[in-house]
C-alpha cells in the first residue's frame, strides 16, 4: 500500500514536472515543448502550431492576453498541437529563421516537421510569421487546417 502511494505521488511529481509554462498565452491550451509536440503530432496526427516569444518583448506581451482570452483560438487549438517556446527554449534550427529571429513568431507544421509555408497573407511579407492581430492567428489557423497533409488525406480518403 504504501508503495503505491510512493509511485502515485512520484508519478504526479513527474506530471507536473512535465508541463510546459504557458508564459502568459493561457494556461487552457495543452502546451508542449517542442520535442514533445513532435511526438505528439506523430502520434496524433495533427498539425503543429508553435508560439515563439520572448518574456521581454513587448510585441509578445501585448499579443498575450489577447491569446489567452480568445475563445476562437482556443477552439481551434483542439485540432492542433500546441507548442511553446521562449527565453531559454527557442529553436535554433535555421527552418524557424527563414526571415529572420523577430518574434513573436508563429509556424504552424506538418505532422512530419515540415512547415506550412506563407499562410499569413493578412501579415508583412517581409516578416511571414508575425502575427498582430487575433484575427490574423485564426484565418491563419483555419488556412493551416485546410492546408494541412493530414487534413488533405482525410479528404482524398473521403472522395474515394
Amino acid at each position: 500500500m504504501a508503495l503505491s502511494v510512493l509511485v502515485s505521488l512520484l508519478l504526479l511529481i513527474i506530471a507536473e514536472a512535465a508541463k510546459v509554462d504557458d508564459a502568459g498565452f493561457g494556461s487552457q491550451y495543452d502546451w508542449h515543448s517542442l520535442e514533445d509536440g513532435y511526438v505528439e503530432a506523430e502520434k496524433t496526427g495533427k498539425p503543429i502550431m508553435f508560439v515563439m516569444h520572448k518574456s521581454w518583448c513587448g510585441a509578445c506581451k501585448a499579443l498575450k492576453p489577447q491569446f489567452a482570452k480568445s475563445a476562437s483560438i482556443e477552439k481551434l487549438s483542439k485540432k492542433f498541437v500546441m507548442v511553446i517556446a521562449g527565453d531559454d527554449d527557442a529553436p535554433t534550427d535555421s527552418k524557424f529563421a527563414v526571415d529572420g529571429t523577430y518574434i513573436p513568431r508563429i509556424y504552424f507544421m506538418n505532422p512530419d516537421k515540415s512547415v506550412i509555408d506563407a499562410i499569413n497573407e493578412f501579415g508583412n511579407p517581409s516578416y511571414k510569421y508575425y502575427y498582430g492581430s487575433i484575427s490574423q492567428i485564426e484565418a491563419s489557423m483555419k488556412k493551416a487546417l485546410a492546408s494541412s497533409s493530414v487534413e488533405k488525406r482525410e479528404v482524398s480518403q473521403e472522395e474515394l
